[in-house]
């Protein structure tokens, strides 16, 4: 693709778990922080070599699959279809090169973007605060993260 010299994407999908953490599912979210990893090198790599090519991080937010219907089979009212999730991929790379997002974060019909912000800066704030690891799951955090997200989405 590079040596083609035309413009080219390579999406990768992620996942808010390889971002945040959330206990429960140790193996999933280092995956998927691995992918996070991956394809940020991925991208700096291809702007070191000034090509046409871009690598960007798609993570979906709640999307509806056979693994997340409901019992019946239809789709969660918190889930977005796999066509919302395209949908907002396209509005952020199918627009000018300066333009392009490289983190899509989608939201979803139960979590907005500015929640979604707040918990992806609450974790990297537990480095700065010298906070315990995964501090938003803990009782002793639980008030002040709430405090926090409800401030930064107000």
């Amino acid at each position: 693709m590079h040596r083609q010299g035309t413009e080219a994407v390579i999406i990768c999908t992620g996942s808010k778990q390889g971002i945040t953490n959330p206990p429960g599912n140790g193996a999933y979210n280092a995956t998927k922080a691995a992918v996070k990893s991956m394809v940020e090198h991925v991208a700096w790599e291809l702007r070191q070599q000034e090509s046409h090519v871009t690598a960007h991080l798609l993570v979906p937010g709640w999307t509806f699959t056979g693994l997340t219907a409901t019992a019946d089979g239809r789709k969660p009212d918190g889930a977005w279809t796999a066509d919302q999730v395209i949908e907002y991929l396209m509005q952020r790379i199918d627009v000018p090169p300066a333009n392009k997002e490289f983190y899509i974060i989608c939201p979803d019909n139960s979590v907005d973007t500015a929640t979604d912000n707040a918990r992806m800066l609450w974790n990297v704030n537990d480095i700065i605060e010298k906070r315990p690891a995964l501090s938003r799951w803990s009782d002793a955090h639980k008030d002040e993260y709430e405090a926090f997200v409800r401030e930064k989405v107000a």
